[in-house]
């Protein structure tokens, strides 16, 4: 996945300063972002603090990481009952 030139202290600043009354099409000159860019992040990040956006960022690592080992174990699984099921 493609990291972002943003942090996420970052991104609720920019939110935080449309709040305050700056027009959308300032503020995405000002920090070089498509309006599409900015709305996708006030639908993900509207609304919380940065620490509330830390903890979504690493539960959405540990889901990812958790995905990933269920797959795993799948595939394993898959082979075991192949194997087993195979006449001898």
């Amino acid at each position: 996945m493609k990291r972002s030139r943003f942090t996420e202290e970052q991104i609720i600043g920019v939110l935080k300063e449309q709040e305050a009354g700056l027009k959308v099409s300032d503020l995405c000159r000002k920090h070089g972002i498509s309006d599409a860019t900015f709305y996708k992040w006030k639908t993900r990040y509207g609304g919380l603090e940065v620490s509330e956006a830390k903890r979504l960022k690493a539960l959405e690592d540990e889901n990812g990481r958790l995905k990933r080992l269920l797959a795993d174990a799948m595939l394993d699984n898959a082979a075991l009952k192949e194997i087993v099921g195979k006449k001898w």
